[in-house]
């Protein structure tokens, strides 16, 4: 939550195009790269996020960078769509949920840095961090 826009995001934004969608097909000149308090990213999940609030973010991807409200509300969204099924599974599978790319042997250094992290602040709110910490 430190970030409105993924770090070189614009440098990356083609790969964010899933171009075999045929229920959300990309904007030509938009790039759907992470955006909001959760990034939100693929032209899948701008469409699916932007039916569910009646906004068209296909169109307008930038306004979840824009608008804070609606950055919240998309975060919203793909955290009751995509991660709070999967919470009580650990850790690991959070990660996978929100970043399935680094699960995929995309990025370990990524991965073992959030399980460091997510050790950390366990350790400074004294809970336990549980099992299945990687995805």
């Amino acid at each position: 939550m430190c970030y409105i826009e993924e770090i070189d995001g614009p440098a990356k934004a083609e790969n964010y195009f899933d171009t075999g969608n045929t229920d959300f097909p990309c904007a030509q000149g938009k790039g759907y790269y992470g955006r909001g308090p959760i990034q939100l990213s693929w032209n899948f999940n701008y469409g699916l996020c932007g039916r569910e609030l009646n906004e068209n973010l296909l169109a307008s991807p930038e306004k979840v960078a824009q608008d804070p409200v609606l950055a919240f509300k998309t975060a919203f969204w793909f955290w009751t769509t995509n991660v709070r099924g999967n919470f009580n599974q650990g850790f690991g599978a959070t990660i996978r949920a929100i970043n399935g790319m680094e699960c995929s042997g995309g990025d370990t250094t990524t991965v073992n840095k959030r399980i460091g992290y997510f050790r950390d602040y366990c350790g400074r709110l004294g809970v336990e961090p549980g099992d299945n910490l990687s995805c």
